[in-house]
């Protein structure tokens, strides 16, 4: 079974036993979770939140908070202003963190919805997974990975993920044994 048949059909089955869902796509940068996201979107009346909203200010990020398999990402601020009004069925509010400005974006609102996606590196953090009705990972080889990246972000930024970001993130998958919490586990090495 195809990666979009077997996450379809498993949402499918979800929402016919639930009133109130919440599912989250983890997995190696350039693997595509952002595509199955906005792929599942178009298929679904749901909400889709993005972790590279939470990563951590820099008044948060010590030594030892960023030496932490996950640290990185904000996961109590995600625990407390998104998956706990999901799975209380209140509506969501939260202002981004941007990277980029170093600073807090404009104020985000979602209305309640019976399906809610949740999609990035670090959704699957120990602290988070319990919030969290069906759990997908999606795997790559290097070597796509690396194009991937290189043609999204550009040759700077690949030597950024190549030195930090992606031995941050394997770290955090290992030590958190990410892939085996998971329901579904497919690599997108072929395309997703």
């Amino acid at each position: 079974m195809d990666i979009h048949s077997e996450v379809f059909d498993a949402v499918r089955k979800l929402l016919e036993e639930r009133d109130n869902a919440a599912i989250a796509i983890d997995g190696r940068c350039g693997s595509g979770k952002t595509t199955l996201a906005a792929q599942l979107a178009q298929e679904f009346d749901c909400n889709v939140f993005h972790m590279d909203d939470f990563f951590l200010p820099p008044e948060l990020r010590t030594a030892e908070r960023l030496a932490e398999p996950g640290g990185n990402v904000h996961h109590e601020r995600f625990l407390s202003e998104v998956l706990v009004p999901i799975r209380e069925g209140r509506p969501v509010c939260y202002r981004p963190y941007i990277c980029s400005a170093m600073g807090f974006g404009e104020l985000k609102c979602f209305q309640k919805k019976k399906l809610n996606i949740v999609e990035g590196s670090y959704s699957l953090h120990r602290s988070l997974r319990e919030y969290y009705d069906l759990k997908i990972f999606l795997a790559l080889d290097h070597k796509t990975q690396e194009q991937r990246i290189l043609k999204r972000s550009g040759a700077d930024k690949l030597t950024d993920f190549i030195n930090l970001w992606i031995p941050m993130e394997e770290l955090y998958f290992r030590e958190q044994a990410v892939e085996r919490c998971c329901d579904i586990v497919a690599d997108t090495s072929d395309g997703i």
